[in-house]
């Protein structure tokens, strides 16, 4: 089996454009884009369109918009249904050599066939009983409105490959039923299309779930029947829900669209993804640069890899505690939420997504409803609020001040005047928050006005 001498790989990413994608999608997207990028090579978004009536431009384009957004746009976009000549060309050349043939049978026919052969303990693969066809047996069918679908026949042997992920895989094609590549009104399933790409683009590398480790040996079959190089293969884990279960287009919380719209960071969604049933730790990984060099498929884990969307939850208040602010500024002016460097940092250590800044923006600038449970307690602490102007050190100075006007300390000192300045009993460290509602706003808020 020869593989192509390349020095530079060229991959793929080939989605049905019938949906958004989903997080296991993004999977397969990272994998081949980060690997192309960190070797030099080339990312390709392939469409696989050739469902006329399902696939929608309006999916095409949300797919796009989501590869952008997590920053591997592709190199080059081809669509599957621009491409039907490549297609019909190799077809009739897999006729010429007796690799496609005809069949006339219809589905009531070959589920009775299967049954009978599942009751006589049979394997319940196609019997190729359209091959003892002669041309008059044909004729009649089709004179009787019968319409041929085309199936590839596959040789009787073990096919062998050396997965990058599963190490050495084989299939007994024997096993296997000759699949249809052509239905009875000549549109193409998947396989056929996905080969003849292949070869046309020189894809060198095939980087998808392990769902397609069977269908891996018919293509390679298809590969050498068209004299074609065969691209290597890396069949990696598939993500399935923290419950278990796998995930598909209807999931809409779990497409990348959902998470986009809902707040969280790319890096955080791509560390995850990634990472997540690999022998490395997840963690976020602030660049995608770094997140290339972190793959190797040796170390991707065979068995499902969950994806828990409280783990992303995480991974994305990391990332935030750690974003610089001229990385937020643009979108916290987008919210009405930029209120500087100092009140950033001030507050995404409390932040899981950044829009989370809009509600402490409020606290700063006003109006906020002061709780004030202890009136004494408060006109004390007004008493000795320090003069203008206000620093990091003004809530410490202060705070010694009340605690010796007072005599309370702790939570009970601490908690009555986090709850009338803010309204809230949680949030940013006080310290740095007091400067940035200035001494204006905070003497009123004291007071009990809305401020």
């Amino acid at each position: 089996m020869s593989k192509p001498i390349v020095s530079k790989p060229i991959v793929r990413f080939a989605p049905s454009p019938t949906g958004h994608i989903h997080i296991g999608n993004t999977r397969v997207a990272l994998l081949n884009a980060l690997y192309a990028r960190r070797e030099g090579g080339t990312f390709i978004l392939r469409f696989d369109d050739t469902d006329l009536a399902r696939s929608k431009q309006e999916y095409a384009d949300s797919i796009e918009t989501d590869l952008r957004w997590l920053g591997i746009a592709p190199d080059v976009i081809v669509r599957q249904s621009e491409r039907f000549g490549l297609y019909d060309a190799a077809a009739e050349r897999l006729k010429a050599v007796g690799r496609l043939y005809p069949c006339y049978e219809t589905q009531e026919e070959l589920e009775f066939r299967r049954k009978r052969q599942l009751a006589r303990g049979l394997p319940p693969i196609y019997d190729r009983a359209a091959l003892k066809l002669t041309d008059e047996d044909r004729a009649k069918l089709e004179n009787e409105g019968r319409k041929p679908h085309w199936r590839f026949r596959l040789e009787p042997i073990q096919v062998a490959w050396n997965d990058l992920v599963r190490g050495d895989c084989h299939v007994d094609c024997s096993s296997l039923s000759d699949p249809v590549l052509v239905r009875e009104d000549g549109t193409y399933l998947y396989t056929l299309p996905s080969v003849v790409d292949d070869i046309d683009l020189k894809i060198t590398h095939v980087i998808r779930g392990e769902d397609h480790v069977t269908n891996t040996a018919v293509q390679i079959q298809i590969f050498e029947a068209l004299g074609a190089a065969i691209p290597a293969f890396a069949h990696h884990s598939l993500l399935i829900t923290a419950s278990g279960e796998g995930l598909s287009k209807r999931l809409g919380h779990l497409s990348v669209k959902g998470l986009r719209d809902g707040g969280l960071e790319p890096q955080a969604v791509a560390s995850l993804a990634v990472l997540v049933g690999s022998a490395e730790a997840v963690r976020p990984i602030a660049s995608l640069n770094e997140l290339a060099r972190l793959i190797d498929f040796s170390h991707i884990s065979r068995a499902p890899a969950k994806f828990d969307e409280s783990e992303l939850e995480h991974l994305n208040a990391r990332l935030i505690h750690e974003m610089p602010y001229e990385v937020a500024r643009e979108r916290l002016a987008a919210m009405d939420a930029d209120a500087g460097e100092a009140f950033w940092n001030a507050v995404r250590s409390n932040l899981t997504k950044v829009q989370d800044a809009a509600e402490w923006a409020r606290v700063v600038r006003g109006p906020v409803t002061p709780v004030i449970e202890d009136r004494a307690f408060i006109e004390a602490a007004t008493g000795v609020l320090p003069e203008a102007p206000w620093d990091a050190a003004t809530w410490k100075a202060w705070t010694e001040a009340v605690k010796a006007a007072t005599g309370l300390k702790g939570k009970a000192l601490f908690m009555p005047l986090r709850l009338a300045l803010t309204g809230l009993d949680h949030g940013p460290e006080l310290a740095a928050l007091l400067p940035l509602i200035g001494p204006e706003r905070a003497r009123a808020r004291l007071s009990g006005q809305a401020a």
